[in-house]
């Protein structure tokens, strides 16, 4: 095992030249990352996660009440136990052959029999209360995070000057306040990767988690390595966009529809602006150039350029979407679909409405959230989803 650890912390693959793990040791005169300061993340993720579900108890939940959200779900299915087995055991989307053979054995046409695994189907569906509560506790927390970063970040130098991220470079002490946004951050998305397979289900689940380990890795890898400057920046930046969408979302989930859809415009310009324009202009052009010119080259360098390729990758490809749906809204007066790391699948009662008759769908989106987290963006698709 030691082994392996002394190959796995190989000094000539994270740190620059003649630079060691020793002389990145804290003293009593300055303060550096040190590895197992991440061990913090754990505990502190969970700590998120119960003060999550207290909020969404005591503070969301009465809040959507009284904003008169939708309490409850969707009509339940009348009781019949051959279909639900064959629901539970089968499938949830019987064919044209399995909807004959059940209307022959119950006595039932096979509209009736359409429409109770519709019903059945939507049952599983969360409630807009439940997605309410969740979309304002990430509301919450990303506009807490966000003002702590902005507050942090103005009386810092390498703000305005991406240059000064690598001044000293490795040896910058590490600040309190820093370390306290860094680890905040890393709990917040820790608790995301463990939460996302009990939240609301999204239709771009494999996307969104795909975010959240970059994102882990990336605060990981840079604090490790003590690239926690441009990381200020990074996590700042991310965080700007993701409290629109929330605000956005829970406009939607309250009926505003006309407020839904200016935010959810906000949201695109701010998302597209920060990752399309801001990011590679600022992040991208610190750490493939400017770290370059003023450490040289070392292997991590370029691990830690791919991960935030990887990142910049998945913000085309939302941008891409979130183009689509601004594109709708635009064209129909209204927003079209969902977006960004939300997108959930919607009542199968629309199957039922004509096409011609069917109403418009509203905004709904994640994370990232993506984000959402990404750590997380829209959805033109069809009329029978929705956030």
């Amino acid at each position: 095992m030691a082994g392996i650890l002394a190959w796995f912390w190989n000094e000539r693959f994270w740190l620059p030249h003649n630079v060691t793990w020793a002389d990145l040791q804290s003293t009593e005169e300055a303060a550096f990352p040190q590895a197992e300061d991440l061990y913090l993340a754990f505990p502190l993720a969970f700590c998120i996660f119960m003060i999550r579900l207290l909020f969404e108890r005591f503070i969301a939940k009465p809040c959507a009440l009284g904003l008169k959200v939708q309490a409850n779900g969707p009509q339940k299915a009348q009781p019949n136990a051959i279909l639900e087995k064959v629901f539970t055991a089968i499938t949830k989307h019987p064919d044209e052959k399995r909807l004959e053979g059940l209307s022959k054995q119950l006595d039932w046409d096979v509209r009736s029999i359409q429409r109770w695994f519709r019903q059945r189907r939507n049952q599983e569906k969360p409630s807009t209360l439940r997605k309410f509560c969740e979309s304002m506790w990430r509301f919450t927390f990303y506009l807490y995070i966000f003002t702590y970063g902005v507050r942090f970040l103005k009386k810092t130098p390498w703000l305005w000057n991406t240059r000064q991220c690598w001044t000293g470079y490795p040896y910058q002490p590490l600040m309190p306040d820093l370390h306290y946004y860094y680890i905040v951050e890393l709990s917040f998305y820790w608790s995301l990767m463990f939460s996302q397979f009990i939240d609301v289900k999204r239709k771009d689940f494999g996307i969104m988690f795909t975010h959240h380990i970059v994102t882990v890795t990336l605060i990981t890898f840079s604090y490790v390595t003590n690239l926690t400057r441009v990381g200020t920046l990074i996590l700042c930046l991310h965080d700007a966009a993701d409290i629109v969408l929330e605000a956005a979302k829970m406009a939607n989930y309250c009926k505003c529809q006309k407020l839904s859809d200016l935010l959810f415009l906000t949201f695109a310009v701010v998302f597209i602006v920060s990752r399309l324009g801001i990011y590679p202009l600022w992040i991208l052009n610190t750490t493939l150039f400017e770290l370059y010119e003023a450490l040289g080259n070392f292997p991590a360098l370029w691990v830690f350029n791919v991960l935030l390729m990887v990142l910049q990758i998945l913000h085309c490809f939302w941008s891409y979407l979130i183009i689509k749906a601004a594109y709708k809204a635009i064209s129909k007066g209204k927003v079209a679909k969902d977006a960004r790391s939300d997108v959930e699948s919607s009542s199968d009662e629309e199957e039922t409405v004509p096409r011609s008759k069917a109403p418009h769908s509203t905004v709904a989106t994640n994370g990232t959230s993506s984000a959402n987290g990404t750590n997380g963006y829209l959805t033109g698709a069809s009329s029978s989803e929705e956030h």
